[in-house]
């Protein structure tokens, strides 16, 4: 099932030395810039079983033990219907890495393939957060985490920007509108996917991939698409994924022709 896996005290020293620069610091930057923790915060950490929901459990674990604040963690994982040598992973990945984690059953790959069959990926997503979501208000907690990094959220904004028309990415946290109470935290924000690969890499651990069961022979995703048209770019340029993640920072209202607020456009014939 694996190479020769590290101790876990060799992978968790690697995160505060071998990966600092590139995991570790930019994880407490992120936490920092946008406030994500606070004390007394109860954090459900979700678990997929994949690389970087793996790298984040790790990495909250540390940061309990050298943070000043205060919190406490729960290490949910939901099974939306594996197949049982993936759940096997997960679970053989999760007791290698010291992580307590909460498995709990649902059917959401059946459902979502039953309810949109030509594009259950979207319908999956929402159901999985959905429930994750659930399990973490019952609980207690009030906030949910997710291993979203940075390759994630530059892409976000270019499968906006291409293939639907809009500017919007994924926010660092947000407030649930279904769950009163929790929000949304992604403390992986800054990290990227290259270094989360590296470090999973060096554990010995093979991480779980998507393991859907409903989508495994199709070919043909936009995010891939979206990925190496990214790495065509830097060709040109090396800084073009920082680049389109600082243009969330900088947009300048006054410079477009419209945008969105609470749901109303605001041309800039409003104010011309």
């Amino acid at each position: 099932m694996d190479k020769k896996v590290k101790t876990i005290s060799d992978i968790e020293r690697s995160l505060i030395k071998t990966y600092r620069k590139y995991i570790w610091s930019n994880f407490i930057k992120a936490i920092k810039d946008y406030e994500m923790i606070d004390d007394g915060d109860k954090i459900a950490v979700a678990i997929s079983g994949g690389k970087d929901s793996l790298t984040l459990a790790k990495l909250f674990q540390e940061l309990q033990k050298h943070s000043k604040r205060k919190f406490e963690l729960e290490f949910i994982a939901m099974d939306p219907g594996y197949r049982k040598e993936n759940r096997e992973l997960l679970e053989y990945n999760c007791k290698m890495l010291h992580i307590p984690v909460k498995v709990h059953e649902s059917d959401i790959f059946e459902v979502a393939n039953r309810l949109d069959g030509d594009n259950p990926c979207y319908m999956c997503a929402r159901m999985r957060r959905g429930n994750l979501y659930s399990k973490a208000q019952e609980l207690g907690c009030n906030k949910l985490a997710l291993g979203h990094h940075f390759n994630d959220v530059v892409e976000t904004i270019l499968l906006n920007v291409l293939f639907a028309g809009n500017y919007k990415t994924m926010m660092p946290k947000l407030h649930s509108k279904n769950f009163e109470g929790l929000e949304l935290i992604r403390p992986m924000y800054y990290i990227k996917e290259e270094s989360i690969k590296s470090f999973m890499n060096f554990t010995g651990l093979k991480a779980l991939d998507c393991a859907c069961t409903v989508t495994e022979k199709k070919e043909g995703n936009m995010r891939f698409f979206i990925k190496d048209l990214i790495e065509d770019l830097k060709k040109t340029n090396k800084n073009v994924d920082i680049n389109i993640l600082r243009s969330a920072e900088n947009v300048d209202l006054g410079a477009i022709i419209a945008y969105k607020n609470n749901g109303e456009i605001i041309s800039f014939l409003d104010n011309y």
